[in-house]
């Protein structure tokens, strides 16, 4: 069962927190789980779990591409390897081995990316990912997860585990504004309803939901009802939200913490431009690199706030009109 939160306050828990908590259940398990890392155990959260399973936590060093034929290796001997870099080292430069020795090889790899694009704030345009998801997006098989809180990655992770493929996790490593209280249950590609209307629909990821979830409640105050899905499984895309989503509310603003070219607008766009044409909008970084500074301020300099979002909405209501 899904219970959305009351309000979205910031999490007790960071989400790094959540992903260590349950790779640590599942060594406790006895799962063959192992958690491979490229110099950032301090940042993931993994380094107090290290002395406890020595063999299970690995450090590969800065060496993502290594780092990931090691965890191709380690699937072929029937382990569950999550490896783990920052997003913009887990896809621009480890593809080769993440596509050859994984996704070709039909191996269990879990790629886990952290900090991608806003969320990697003060790091600045070479570490702000906006490209990995449609990096990953082309890699045949390949699942692509974006957690919007602890809750979710609480309960994505024992999951992901236990499905056998390659799997690609975008994931905010610091505490995240609540959008669901724990203990929420949540299925791999089927996007999850966080508020109804008639109107338009937001369809959010990642950091963008909570965004998403504002913009509705601005919109509300001048008549206009929003339905907002959150898309954690950017693919396989839940096509069935999306076709009932424009069929329902007639127009569909799409915001992500992405390039709008290849990340979710890009998904959703092409489940429409099939199935059933709508109006549509795209909030997301606009064809442009990364710049250093504090998230809510990227936000704003990127058009990702709540009131880029409603904006959006009013221009695509005009148009559906």
């Amino acid at each position: 069962m899904i219970q959305i939160a009351k309000e979205n306050l910031i999490d007790d828990m960071e989400m790094r927190q959540a992903y260590g908590t349950e790779l640590r259940r599942l060594m406790d398990n006895g799962e063959p789980v192992m958690a491979l890392d490229a110099d950032l155990m301090r940042a993931i959260g993994l380094l107090p779990y290290r002395e406890q399973y020595p063999d299970n936590i690995m450090d590969c060093g800065i060496a993502e591409m290594n780092m990931a034929g090691v965890a191709a290796g380690l699937s072929s001997e029937g382990f569950i390897p999550f490896t783990h870099t920052f997003a913009a080292f887990a896809s621009r430069r480890a593809i080769d081995q993440v596509f050859m020795s994984g996704a070709y090889a039909k191996m269990n790899v879990k790629v886990v990316g952290s900090d991608p694009g806003v969320t990697a704030a003060l790091n600045g345009g070479t570490h702000q990912a906006f490209e990995d998801i449609a990096i990953m997006r082309a890699v045949p098989e390949m699942t692509i997860v974006e957690p919007s809180d602890a809750a979710m990655v609480s309960d994505l992770i024992p999951k992901i585990a236990h499905q056998y493929g390659m799997f690609y996790i975008r994931l905010q490593r610091m505490k995240s504004e609540r959008i669901y209280e724990p203990g929420s249950e949540f299925e791999i590609g089927k996007a999850v309803t966080i508020r109804n209307g008639k109107d338009i629909t937001i369809i959010a990821s990642g950091v963008e939901v909570v965004e998403a979830v504002r913009a509705a409640e601005l919109l509300e105050k001048e008549g206009v009802s929003a339905r907002v899905l959150d898309m954690f499984t950017i693919k396989p895309i839940d096509k069935e939200a999306v076709i009932a989503a424009a069929a329902e509310t007639g127009a569909i603003v799409t915001a992500e913490n992405h390039n709008i070219i290849g990340g979710l607008g890009s998904a959703v766009t092409e489940v429409l431009a099939e199935n059933f044409p709508v109006p549509v909008e795209r909030v997301g970084m606009r064809d442009r690199f990364g710049e250093v500074g504090p998230q809510g301020w990227l936000k704003e300099a990127f058009g990702l706030k709540d009131t880029d979002i409603a904006k959006a909405a009013k221009r695509t209501i005009q148009r559906k009109n």
